[in-house]
């Protein structure tokens, strides 16, 4: 947007003229070929000058105010051109603000004198910030010069902050962190070189998509998204930074309660001990284990159950020592599993062939 120069009274003065002289050619019946051509005084005028045609208006509009205002102080008819005396623009004069323009040092003792008031938790008003300004440094400024200070050093006067945005944690939840950083620091320290296996749940839209994509105007191209979300779909799976996901430990299941209940609800103890014991057979090497505090993790009489499976596990050398000539045959380790399922399944050696296949045995 172009900004309107100033014009001052001589310049003014000049184009009014010249706007006369062409209204006045523009006049003359015994010239009808020079009249017509300056008919259109004021966008002749506006070539002849070089200014604009909304210049040239607004100063025959000033010429007419001003001339009316002389007819009425002499008392006489209107007058001519040269009876016309134009106003020039207001000169602008930059002057010095000391009560707001700051230098650095001031400004950060305006800024020490706010968070004084934070820490000794009172509200910082104006009205207290320009008493401890006039205490501290001799201000002579008032509170709407305080006001500017602290928008020019980005403070804004908005709702007071209620304390929600602050994370607040129960003493167990932090303990429980505390116990699990330490444990997992004296792994390290001890040289464990066991892999870390961390397995956890999530839920996903059946439809989930991108919600925007770079398109044309016309909305002619693209892709078309599914309306809806869909079914949710609860995923389970268990992964290390060592050698990536845990082969076919995968789970993913479709949640009957629809989208507005949580998921947790449709993972149950049941659910999760046999996704986690096959989840175990298929680690290719002892493992340490990591997961949250989920209810279903830590299910009552599942305890036992985890407790006998780590136990038979670490009784048959074949499935976990890399060292032992046992621990490469197939065969041999399928056979160490089968008696670990025998000892913690009950009813294992009842199951048919495809129920022990889905076990993993």
């Amino acid at each position: 947007m172009s900004i309107r120069p100033d014009i001052h009274s001589q310049t003014k003065k000049t184009i009014y003229n010249v706007y006369n002289y062409f209204k006045m050619l523009a006049s003359k019946k015994d010239q009808p070929e020079v009249a017509n051509f300056f008919r259109l005084c004021q966008e002749r005028t506006a070539d002849a000058c070089g200014v604009s045609r909304s210049t040239v208006q607004r100063i025959c509009k000033e010429s007419k105010t001003v001339s009316l205002g002389v007819e009425e102080e002499l008392g006489v008819g209107s007058g001519s051109s040269t009876d016309i005396k134009f106003r020039s623009p207001r000169k602008r004069y930059s002057r010095n603000k000391p009560v707001t323009d700051l230098d650095d040092f001031d400004s950060e003792v305006v800024r020490r004198v706010v968070h004084s008031f934070y820490d000794k938790g009172e509200f910082p008003t104006s009205a207290k910030i320009l008493a401890a300004l006039r205490e501290k440094s001799d201000y002579r400024g008032s509170k709407s010069s305080v006001k500017i200070i602290l928008k020019k050093l980005n403070f804004k006067y908005k709702k007071c902050n209620d304390g929600r945005k602050c994370l607040m944690e129960r003493s167990d939840i932090v303990a429980a962190r505390v116990k699990f950083l330490r444990r997992m620091n004296e792994l390290r320290i001890n040289g464990d070189t066991r892999p870390i296996v961390y397995l956890d749940e999530t839920w996903v839209n059946q439809n989930h998509t991108r919600g925007y994509i770079w398109q044309n105007r016309e909305n002619t191209e693209g892709l078309k998204v599914p309306t809806g979300k869909g079914s949710r779909l609860i995923i389970c799976h268990a992964g290390s930074p060592s050698f990536g996901f845990v082969k076919d430990a995968k789970l993913i299941f479709r949640c009957n309660s629809g989208n507005t209940k949580d998921y947790h609800s449709q993972m149950n103890a049941t659910i999760f001990e046999k996704w986690y014991l096959q989840m175990l057979m298929n680690l290719e090497e002892p493992s340490v284990i990591v997961m949250d505090n989920a209810s279903y993790h830590s299910a009552l009489g599942s305890f036992h159950t985890y407790t006998r499976l780590i136990t038979s596990v670490q009784s048959r050398v074949v499935l976990w020592d890399k060292t032992s000539e046992k621990y490469k045959d197939k065969f041999k380790t399928l056979e160490a599993w089968k008696a670990v399922c025998t000892e913690i399944i009950n009813g294992y050696e009842d199951f048919d062939d495809s129920k022990k296949i889905d076990i993993g045995t």
